[in-house]
């Protein structure tokens, strides 16, 4: 009898154990529909963009659907590539914190615009820096918000 009652309780509490964790792939990473709003160093805003991300097994992350949504010389729709990475780190009970670093690039101009965004993120929002490199008129710096 003792020893059905120790391996009752011992399937209850791996039963309660597997209750208490959850596998959302979502939780600790950045793939997903987000929102860019770019401000200068004044504080006016400068570009925002939409775009899909998706975090890589190696971390990397993979931009797609990228749709600057502000009149820009530097991007023309259609014509920009992405690419990034992101660094996972702190409490992963639901929560995503880590580091992410963008870097958008023209595809036809001379020289090539180069946007480097590296932020924190903090579940559904990323915030940072960054930094436009570039032709004329394409160079500028601040500060950036996104959202999911």
């Amino acid at each position: 009898m003792r020893q059905l009652l120790s391996l009752l309780t011992l399937a209850l509490v791996l039963l309660w154990a597997g209750c208490g964790s959850s596998s959302n792939s979502n939780n600790n990473n950045v793939s997903g529909n987000w929102t860019a709003t770019l401000t200068g160093t004044n504080g006016s805003p400068n570009f925002a963009f939409t775009m899909t991300m998706f975090q890589n097994s190696d971390n990397s992350v993979s931009v797609t659907n990228l749709n600057v949504t502000t009149t820009n010389p530097c991007f023309a729709q259609g014509s920009t590539t992405a690419s990034g990475g992101f660094t996972l780190s702190g409490n992963f009970n639901g929560n995503l914190n880590g580091t992410l670093s963008l870097l958008i690039q023209s595809t036809n101009t001379t020289p090539t615009n180069a946007l480097t965004l590296n932020g924190t993120v903090q579940n559904n929002t990323i915030s940072g820096n960054w930094t436009l490199t570039g032709g004329s008129g394409c160079t500028g710096s601040g500060n950036f918000n996104m959202v999911r």
